[in-house]
C-alpha cells in the first residue's frame, strides 16, 4: 500500500482552517503532497482538497480521529486511499462513443477506475464490453417494465458496490427515487451546452436555431432533467452549412472528451458539491 490519501472537506468559513487541517495532519505524521482551497464569499462556505502521505496511522484510525476533529468546525469530509480505484458501473444505450472512449482510457491507465459492469437497454455493445473483460447486463426497458428494469439496474449498482455510475449516453430518464439514491455519484453526458437545449434531440434543436456553437455538458444526475450541478463543458464551432448529421458527428468527439474529463476529476476526488454548483480543484 502506498499510504497516500485524499481528504476533501467543506464547512462554514472561519479563521485558521488551513492551519487547523495542516496541523492535524502534521501531528499524525502526514506529509502534504498537494493542497487547494476555495472560499465562496457568496455562501460563506470553505472547501479544501488535500493529498497527503501518512504511514503512522491506518485509514480507519485516521477516519476516527477526523470525525472528532471535524465536529467543532461542522465539517463535511471524506477520506479516500489513492490505492483504491473507484468502483464504477457504466450505463449506455445505442450510442457507444463515450463508453468506448472511457473503456480505452481506463485500460490505458488514464483513469483511476475499477469498471465493474456495463448495463444497457440494448445488446449493441456486449462485444465491446467483453473485449475489455467487463460483465455486460442487458436490461430492456419498455413503458410497462420501466420500474422493474430500473430496480434491476440499481440492484447491479449496489451489488458491485459502485461509488460512481456513468450515464455514457444512456437514453432513459431515471426516476426521482433512483436519482435520490445516486445523488452525488452519478454523472450524465448531455449533448448540448446546458442550460440550452435540454431534453431530447438537442442537435435538432440547435440546428433549428442556427447556432454557431454546439456543446456538451457533463453534470451530476438529479431529478430535474439535465439540471444537475455542472462538472465540465466544451464547445465546437458550427456554421450554416452543417446538417443535423454533421452536428451529431462533430459533437461525438466533444461529448467523449467532456465526459472523460468529468469522470477523471470525480475519480481523483477533485469535485466538491456546492449547492447547485461544483467546486473543482484541477
Amino acid at each position: 500500500m502506498n499510504h497516500v490519501y485524499i481528504l476533501t472537506l467543506s464547512c462554514p468559513d472561519r479563521l485558521g482552517l488551513v492551519h487547523a487541517v495542516s496541523g492535524f495532519l502534521l501531528e499524525r505524521g502526514g506529509n502534504i503532497e498537494e493542497a487547494a482551497q476555495y472560499n465562496d464569499r457568496a455562501t460563506g462556505l470553505f472547501f479544501m482538497r488535500v493529498q497527503f502521505h501518512c504511514e503512522r496511522l491506518a485509514q480507519a484510525d485516521l477516519c476516527t480521529q477526523l470525525q472528532s476533529f471535524a465536529k467543532p468546525f461542522t465539517m463535511q469530509w471524506h477520506l479516500h486511499a489513492t490505492a483504491q480505484p473507484v468502483r464504477t458501473v457504466m450505463l449506455v444505450s445505442k450510442e457507444g462513443h463515450c463508453l468506448n472512449d472511457l473503456l480505452f482510457r481506463w485500460k490505458s491507465g488514464l483513469l483511476p477506475l475499477d469498471i465493474r459492469a456495463v448495463v444497457s437497454n440494448h445488446r449493441d455493445f456486449y462485444q465491446l464490453a467483453a473485449s475489455y473483460n467487463v460483465p455486460f447486463h442487458h436490461i430492456p426497458v419498455t413503458p410497462a417494465t420501466k420500474a422493474q428494469a430500473e430496480a434491476r439496474v440499481y440492484e447491479i449498482i449496489e451489488s458491485e458496490g459502485a461509488e460512481l455510475v456513468v450515464l455514457a449516453r444512456y437514453m432513459q430518464i431515471l426516476s426521482d427515487e433512483l436519482c435520490a439514491k445516486l445523488a452525488g455519484r452519478a454523472i450524465n453526458i448531455h449533448h448540448s451546452f446546458l442550460p440550452s437545449f435540454k431534453g431530447a434531440k438537442p442537435y435538432y434543436q440547435a440546428h433549428a436555431r442556427g447556432v454557431k456553437l454546439i456543446g456538451a455538458t457533463a453534470h451530476y444526475v438529479t431529478a430535474a432533467l439535465d439540471e444537475g450541478p455542472i462538472i465540465e463543458q466544451d464547445v465546437a464551432r458550427a456554421d450554416h452549412s452543417k446538417t443535423v448529421e454533421d452536428l451529431t458527428a462533430m459533437g461525438r468527439d466533444t461529448e467523449s472528451q467532456v465526459l472523460a474529463r468529468a469522470v477523471k476529476w470525480h475519480s481523483e476526488r477533485r469535485v466538491l458539491l456546492n449547492g447547485h454548483k461544483t467546486v473543482i480543484f484541477k
